[in-house]
């Protein structure tokens, strides 16, 4: 495990409106990154408990060209130009795994 890459990120969002186009982005973007990106181990978004405007993105990438290669992905840019007109704030944690068990 001791090459795998991860983040994990915390979006706040505006307001109800933003966080229902915010998902849709989402999962639009989630197509994509299903269909095209064989490194991309994890990609999954969550709702805190009692925090409706917030999501949190885990992401584990096989290594850091995994990563890489998904930044590059026409839908990831997309997702990544779109999102702004929706957040309020952006906290990004870098990874590097350690140990650990992924189902295949």
């Amino acid at each position: 495990m001791s090459e795998g890459f991860g983040l994990v990120v915390r979006f706040t969002l505006r307001d109800q409106e933003a966080a229902t186009a915010f998902d849709d982005l989402c999962a639009r973007t989630l197509e994509g990154v299903k269909t095209q990106e064989p490194g991309t181990l994890a990609y999954v978004t969550h709702i805190p408990v009692d925090e409706p405007l917030v999501r949190v993105f885990y992401e584990l990438y096989a290594d850091r060209a995994a990563f890489e290669a998904h930044e590059a992905q026409p839908h990831t840019k997309r997702f990544l130009a779109e999102r702004e007109q929706y957040l309020s704030g952006v906290e990004v944690t870098f990874l590097d795994t350690i140990a650990g068990k992924v189902a295949a």
